[in-house]
């Protein structure tokens, strides 16, 4: 039998990722426990002591939210003590709906006892202030040493404050203590700014027995480490640790201008004297929520878009006439709307600005990306990552460099490299042959490949370290740890992080651990401490100087020093992977120590690479989607996070669904040896989520929950066959897939409705297969069984990169394996100097046995899996025959079958010089 959920007990908060989520369970469950109460006859007394405990239960956290506020509590917990079922029902049904609808944001109704307002409250108010649907509502944390009695009536005072110009409305929180203020920014979405009153303590002021486990996940709670005086300050600086994007203001009764002139202050945007007018402190709070809400491009195109403008560039479609006019198109007009139409023009005058050379809205929307996404800055890209990529690389690359890489990051960095004559050197990464995918690279391989260019003598050539984080799979690696161990043997190395899939994970305090830009700034505070110099210096006088070739080094934690080290780092996202962006929206993230070298290339490569005729929707949509991130971000990301785990959760622990389909774990994905933690899945009964944070902290590898590997060859399904029907018969659409999984990718878009319709869809196809199979006879179960054996055990093996032929190296006998790719490409373009053979013909195992060797003269990329199992120049060797003859995969990039293998003749590389095309 099912358990009645207002039975259940609530989970420790140590078991808990999403609060919020688990706040709005509690209310849904009371209000059925409620409802039970009011019309239990017989059963009222058990009906009530439900209700209390489950109310106790809810109230645990209460705290940390606005609303209900103190009035509704307080008529809550008197109708509980009178034993008035009626009252507490409709009082509790009252607050769960609005916190399910989000009505509270919207409605002052929402607030009061009943449906009339409370005019003792808001008769101060302007009339036109009720109105506030229309406005986007937030919360304000307000931290102080004050008698909690006096909250209400400083809430109210706040209150009074509203005014009919302001463009948002809030509803203040009250904390009393460090430990309580830490709590309620981690759990209260809602929160925009901090107000910290100096003079609170640190201990908290509720019964929670399991608070520090929850909050010591993102803070450090230790009360010792708080210097006398130094409460407000401390505070301050974790907050903006773990939530950046939220403002900080100081009351205190200290001289403001000395504490506001201090290093320590820095997180704060203003200090106030404690006995300020309050009207200032709301303005500024205003006014420091305005200055995320503004979308300078968007703003302006708005404006632009009303405007009666004649044009006479070259853009028909601009203002619509010709569509609107028309006898054929009209249809499109109609499908668009009007605003689409108005919003574009090929000027850029106007106050449009121009993407390649922003002087006014353009450079200010770039400049609230940069800060936004925690980098130094920022540039917008309309062509996709893939352009992103190439501009990065040509613009931090020149020929003859040579670039460490995964062989398997996205095609866009492979012709990076023939654009920019740069030498890639490929590394591998772990295989996960019974998924046919690769994970990520591991740091061992990536220190080997440097030390092998030192012992050659090639390290001063080597230029950046180019890795994809995380991997379309979901791998993430430890930049900080990566770029640390890297920067000990080149200490001026420039990093690309490919982190197309995972530009959302800056407003995650969970991912936001394993990102470039959160990596970046950690080791700059690093490298710029006392403390950092003192651990260096120990650790140098013990180890002295080391030498390349020694192969102790791979496994050593290695330290860069201090004095010669530089933060060269470069970030690509796709924001409308993960962000709500228009398709092609991407951005490009520096933190360049040394970037005044790299400005001018920079500019060029930007100009080769970008349109002159930009799509303004796209620069518009990649303002927007900064604006949501930095005032949602956070709450979305968590809440998509959470949405993603109970999938993960319903399909691996369903009695029925299991048997065909499951979700790979953090086991599954990752080796044991890079995952140092132990940690075989997140949450209960496998981990708590203390135990989750540790292993993001300094497992080599993690595995982001987000991205949803979906095994379903053990239903007789191969990943293009099940995606094509998930999308035919389901509606569902998946974008990836490989020979035996798709996978499922949750996004700040989805809800619980979408992952009931996936769970569903599993259900029902486990359904059909069971009876299948049981109204089938043995030969049915054999076919059966043979197919899901041919998918899930006969697999593949995976072919790594084998070597550049050493007419396209320069030192065929040394350790590294740089090559020269770019003549590679273009003598193919000439058909005198290549030549076809067929997959399945004699002559290609011939060759294989006897020679001579055979060279690719293109790239050849299967989809799935995504990744060039041949580059121009590659010697092909008999993994990456055997692998694409055991293929059944349709499109393979670079390769028709017809013609066969395009390679480069044996006559044209003889005698060939390495870097000629000669």
């Amino acid at each position: 039998m099912n358990q009645d959920p207002s039975q259940k007990e609530s989970p420790r908060l140590a078991n808990v990722l999403v609060a919020a989520s688990l706040r709005a369970d509690q209310w849904r469950h009371l209000n059925a426990a409620a409802r039970a109460w009011a019309g239990g006859g017989a059963n009222a007394a058990q009906g009530r002591e439900r209700c209390t405990k489950q109310f106790a239960e809810a109230m645990r956290l209460e705290q940390c939210w606005a609303y209900p506020g103190e009035r509704l509590l307080a008529a809550l917990r008197q109708a509980l003590a009178d034993g008035d079922a009626a009252l507490f029902a409709r009082l509790v049904q009252k607050v769960s709906s609005a916190i399910l609808s989000g009505d509270y944001r919207r409605d002052e109704n929402a607030w009061e006892l009943d449906d009339d307002l409370d005019r003792n409250v808001l008769d101060a108010l302007p009339p036109d202030i009720l109105g506030v649907q229309d406005k986007p509502y937030f919360e304000v944390l307000v931290v102080t040493p004050a008698d909690p009695a006096q909250w209400l009536r400083s809430k109210d005072e706040m209150r009074r404050m509203r005014r009919a110009e302001d463009p948002f409305h809030y509803a203040v929180v009250h904390a009393g203590s460090f430990e309580d203020a830490a709590l309620a920014m981690i759990v209260n979405h809602d929160l925009q700014a901090v107000v910290l009153v100096d003079g609170f303590g640190f201990s908290s002021h509720h019964d929670i027995p399991d608070l520090k486990d929850f909050v010591s996940r993102h803070v450090s709670l230790d009360a010792d480490d708080v210097r006398p005086g130094t409460m407000s300050l401390t505070l301050a600086r974790t907050i903006k640790n773990s939530r950046p994007e939220l403002d900080l203001y100081l009351l205190t009764d200290r001289a403001p201008e000395s504490v506001a002139g201090s290093d320590e202050a820095a997180p704060l945007r203003r200090v106030f004297h404690h006995v300020e007018e309050p009207m200032e402190i709301h303005l500024s709070i205003i006014d420091g929520v305005n200055d995320r809400y503004e979308t300078p491009y968007f703003d302006n195109l708005k404006k632009y878009a009303m405007r009666p403008i004649g044009t006479f560039h070259a853009l028909p479609i601009a203002r619509g006439k010709s569509i609107f006019g028309s006898n054929w198109i009209r249809d499109m007009g109609h499908f668009y709307g009007t605003n689409i139409l108005f919003a574009e023009s090929s000027a850029t005058t106007g106050g449009l600005d121009s993407l390649l050379e922003p002087t006014g809205n353009i450079k200010r929307a770039q400049n609230a990306v940069a800060r936004a996404f925690g980098a130094k800055r920022a540039y917008l890209g309309t062509n996709g990552t893939s352009t992103s990529n190439k501009i990065v690389v040509q613009a931090v690359c020149k020929p003859g460099d040579i670039v460490i890489v995964d062989r398997n990051c996205h095609k866009s960095h492979h012709y990076g490299f023939v654009l920019s004559g740069a030498q890639p050197y490929y590394v591998e990464a772990f295989p996960l042959t019974q998924y046919s995918m690769y994970g990520a690279v591991p740091l061992r391989t990536i220190k080997q490949a440097l030390l092998d260019c030192a012992a050659g003598g090639k390290l001063d050539r080597v230029k950046v370290v180019d890795m994809t984080n995380c991997t379309f799979d979901g791998h993430m690696y430890n930049p900080r740890r990566v770029m640390e161990e890297c920067l000990a043997i080149k200490p001026d190395l420039i990093f690309l992080w490919d982190e197309a899939w995972f530009g959302f994970a800056r407003f995650n305090p969970m991912h936001r651990r394993r990102t470039a830009m959160g990596a970046a700034a950690v080791l700059t505070q690093r490298y710029h401490s006392q403390a950092y110099r003192d651990e260096y210096a120990a650790w140098k006088a013990k180890r002295g100087e080391f030498d390349p070739a020694d192969p102790a080094l791979l496994d050593e934690r290695l330290l860069p020093d201090p004095d010669r080290v530089r933060i060269r780092v470069y970030q690509t996202n796709s924001t409308h992977k993960s962000m709500s962006a228009f398709r092609q929206g991407s951005m490009m993230l520096v933190w360049d120590e040394d970037f005044h070298h790299v400005e001018g290339p920079f500019e060029e490569a930007f100009f080769a690479h970008t349109s002159t005729s930009p799509n303004l929707q796209l620069i518009a949509s990649l303002d927007l989607a900064r604006r949501q991130m930095e005032l949602e971000g956070y709450g979305l990301t968590l809440r998509m996070t959470d949405l993603a785990l109970k999938i993960r959760r319903a399909i691996n622990t369903h009695p029925l669904i299991s048997k065909y389909f499951r979700v790979a774990t953090p086991e599954d994905m990752i080796p044991a040896e890079f995952r140092e933690s132990g940690l075989r899945d997140y949450g209960p009964p496998d981990s708590s989520w203390l135990d989750a944070i540790e292993a993001l902290d300094h497992d080599e590898f993690a595995l982001d929950p987000t991205r949803l590997t979906l095994i379903c060859g053990a239903a007789g399904f191969d990943g293009t066959q099940f995606k094509g029907l998930l999308a035919e018969r389901f509606d569902i659409q998946i974008n990836k897939t490989s020979r035996n999984s798709v996978l499922v990718q949750t996004n700040i878009n989805n809800t619980h409705s979408d992952a009931a319709l996936l769970i569903k869809a599993l259900a029902d196809l486990s359904r059909e297969i069971e009876s299948r199979l049981a109204q089938g006879g043995a030969l049915d179960r054999t076919v059966f069984d043979d197919r899901v054996r041919a998918l899930m055990t006969d697999v593949p093996d995976l072919p790594n990169f084998s070597r550049f032929h050493d007419a396209f190296r320069d030192q065929p006998d040394g350790a590294s394996n740089e090559g020269h790719m770019r003549p590679a490409f273009f003598m193919a373009y000439d058909e005198d100097n290549c030549e076809y053979v067929r997959l399945g013909s004699e002559d290609i195992d011939k060759r294989l046995r006897d020679g001579p060797e055979m060279v690719s003269a293109n790239f050849v990329i299967p989809y799935p899996p995504g990744f060039p199992i041949m580059v121009p120049g590659q010697v092909i060797g008999a993994d990456t025959i055997a692998f694409m003859r055991k293929l059944d995969v349709k499109e393979i990039h670079g390769y028709h079958a017809a013609q066969g293998i395009k390679l480069i003749k044996p006559s044209a590389l003889a005698g060939r010089r390495a870097g000629s095309l000669h």
